[in-house]
């Protein structure tokens, strides 16, 4: 990508490097916008997951979003600072669907023109969210990253701001206010946990949460049919993967980004992988224990915890719901094969 498409801007526009990395001034600033938009989410004390555990758990309901999922957050942030010239113009990403959701949702508050591509088979709770939003939607290509080579070449071809869904720091510092939000309401917080696609919401964790409280341990959680990211952390180099397998569209990515991995390399104490199985019993618990409907990236950070049990005994833990976009098929399925813990 050329500086237009990636960076964007032409001529005297400017905006910031989205490559910086972000620090905790700049969350607070985000949260000055954010907040001006989005109520906050709940922290919600679970005692009975608590007990099951053996540690003081509490979820953040990021699934209780406006489109159901964290992105949100990043998105308003990131539409509220580019110049009006290119809002304009209009922006384009790629998404399996909630980068896609949160950048379409932004861009209907600017009254900006949004074109989101897709893998062809997507989830249409997604989908159908994003076209009620007001965004073009185009299908093209089996999987996330071949999506995004497409997004790439339309914002190259019409002069649109290309919205990575990872390499763009002010996504980063927006999602970053859900940690700001959990460290207000439990300061002394030892372990959180966050899912991980391409790695926003864990480098939003790591600069704020550590920011402010330089003892609590940030874990990602990833699948473990797309440890991409996992795998670049521990290796120190960015990989990538010919395929992937997980029912967890929110996770499920085959390349790692520089940005993110560079922030979780020096930043994140661990990442754990959890299967679709693991994943798809928490989502049953989260269900049936507190009536929260997760999807499958949603319930990772559950499932992980659970995974730590032992190690998070008598700790004081958060896990983060990032969403809840869970077709109904898919929901009968987890239904019929998993029991609540």
């Amino acid at each position: 990508m050329t500086d237009t498409a990636s960076v964007g801007g032409r001529g005297n526009e400017r905006i910031d490097d989205p490559m910086r990395i972000p620090t905790l001034k700049d969350v607070y600033k985000a949260r000055q916008i954010v907040d001006r938009y989005l109520p906050r989410t709940p922290l919600i004390p679970s005692p009975v997951l608590s007990e099951k555990l053996g540690c003081e758990l509490y979820l953040k309901c990021e699934n209780l979003q406006p489109i159901g999922a964290f992105k949100i957050r990043g998105g308003i942030n990131l539409l509220a600072n580019l110049p009006e010239s290119i809002r304009q113009r209009g922006v384009v990403g790629c998404s399996t669907g909630n980068h896609g959701q949160s950048i379409a949702w932004a861009a209907r508050q600017f009254n900006t023109r949004a074109v989101i591509y897709m893998p062809e088979i997507s989830n249409p709770v997604k989908v159908e969210s994003m076209l009620r939003l007001g965004a073009e939607v185009v299908f093209e290509g089996h999987d996330f990253d071949a999506a995004r080579l497409a997004a790439e070449a339309r914002a190259e071809a019409e002069g649109l701001y290309y919205v990575h869904s990872a390499n763009e720091a002010r996504l980063i510092e927006g999602v970053g206010t859900y940690a700001l939000e959990i460290l207000e309401t439990v300061p002394d917080l030892d372990y959180l946990f966050v899912p991980i696609g391409a790695g926003s919401g864990a480098c939003g964790s790591v600069i704020a949460g550590k920011g402010i409280n330089p003892d609590l341990k940030v874990i990602g959680v990833q699948a473990a049919g797309a440890p991409v990211v996992h795998d670049s952390v521990k290796a120190g180099q960015l990989l990538s993967y010919d395929t992937m397998a997980t029912f967890a569209e929110g996770l499920a990515t085959r390349v790692a980004f520089e940005l993110p991995v560079r922030i979780m390399r020096e930043g994140i104490d661990d990442i754990v992988l959890v299967t679709d199985a693991e994943m798809r019993q928490a989502l049953v618990t989260l269900l049936f224990s507190h009536r929260l409907l997760a999807e499958g990236a949603g319930a990772a950070s559950l499932a992980a915890a659970r995974n730590l049990a032992d190690t998070l005994r008598g700790k004081k833990v958060a896990a983060v719901i990032s969403g809840g976009n869970f077709p109904q098929d898919a929901l009968r399925q987890a239904l019929d094969e998993e029991r609540p813990w």
